[in-house]
């Protein structure tokens, strides 16, 4: 594939991408929406992490990119063109037939809050297993504000190393401002950030990319477990707290079956501290227990009460995600207040 017809597709999959940001990218609050541009900035402009940017430059991009989406509000996302045929944008399956054996990766899904997520990268590992396709993606030509390190999309796990540390960076920068003593800075004080950004943020990368995986091959066994209606279930529930907790149950379930029997069994401490400081909002709302037994973990070293928790949750997580399911096939589209009351009763 030639240069020409990759610049084509990266065009095609940035407009898409544009759109997606028009849309939502003002769906966060205005600190994280910032601090979310200027990383994107970064990005575009293809400078290192240890760059100090220049906030009139970043302050001239961003009232550019605004005006730039104001315009594409209401626009519809667009085909894309390669080798003369047309595809859907969500389309992946066939997207990908094309582009992977051409060193390239390619994914459009919808993520939390219907917002529609694109991406276009380097192909850097490919493993089939079953009837799962796993990717891993290295430099990304074209991406949105969001930018998830990972997601299934059809068969395929996409997970994104270069969005992955991106993320990594941007959870180090929000943590040096207060430095405070908990799971997060643990993680990080594991790799020698001090004497090198680069390095160590390549380590870390290289380290917690398995974790991702892991719990992305989790959600496809819970997917598997609790089946079609799931999909059905979150877009009722759109844009409520009900559906926060939805995505918490899944993404618990799928750490109960695989990312937390790994972390025991492996016993690497930067990943098991990374695991706990990385959860928030509602996922770690809804699992108290697993702060007792992390805590118990570094007073004792001993893991039998994670061990337990990933037992227990396996099986807690698919009852409630069964349970969530009922309510909304007896409540359909007004399945959110009475999943809702529910919380308290879901907690581990």
């Amino acid at each position: 594939m030639n240069q020409s017809t990759i610049d084509d597709i990266r065009d095609g999959v940035q407009y898409n991408c544009h759109i997606a940001d028009a849309r939502h990218g003002k769906d966060y609050g205005l600190c994280t929406y910032l601090m979310k541009m200027r990383e994107y900035y970064r990005w575009e402009q293809g400078l290192g992490f240890d760059v100090v940017l220049s906030m009139d430059d970043v302050g001239e991009w961003l009232t550019e990119r605004e005006r730039l989406w104001s315009g594409l509000q209401d626009r519809d996302y667009q085909p894309l063109q390669i080798d003369g045929q047309v595809y859907d944008p969500f389309d992946v399956t066939s997207v990908n037939a094309l582009l992977l054996p051409r060193g390239l990766v390619y994914s459009g899904g919808i993520g939390s809050a219907g917002r529609p997520h694109f991406f276009l990268g380097e192909l850097e590992q490919l493993e089939r297993c079953g009837g799962q396709v796993r990717v891993v993606s290295g430099h990304e030509l074209a991406r949105d504000l969001a930018a998830p390190a990972a997601m299934t999309r059809e068969s395929f796990l996409f997970v994104r190393r270069e969005s992955l540390r991106r993320l990594l960076w941007e959870k180090l920068e929000s943590w040096r401002w207060r430095r405070p003593d908990n799971a997060l800075g643990r993680a990080f004080a594991s790799y020698d950030f001090e004497a090198g950004l680069e390095p160590a943020l390549e380590r870390m990368t290289d380290a917690e990319l398995e974790l991702v995986l892991l719990h992305e091959r989790g959600e496809h066994r819970a997917g598997e477990l609790l089946g079609p209606g799931w999909n059905e279930m979150l877009l009722d529930l759109r844009a409520t707290p009900a559906e926060l907790m939805a995505r918490a149950v899944r993404d618990h379930l799928a750490d109960s079956l695989e990312t937390l029997p790994s972390l025991v069994t492996d016993g690497h401490p930067p990943s098991i501290h990374f695991y706990v400081g990385n959860l928030a909002g509602m996922r770690r709302e809804l699992i108290p227990a697993l702060q007792s037994a992390y805590g118990h973990w570094q007073e004792a070293g001993d893991l039998s009460r994670l061990q337990a928790l990933a037992e227990a949750g396996s099986r807690h997580w698919q009852q409630v995600g069964e349970t969530m399911l009922e309510l909304h096939r007896r409540h359909a589209s007004e399945a959110a207040a009475p999943i809702r009351e529910r919380l308290e009763q879901w907690r581990l």
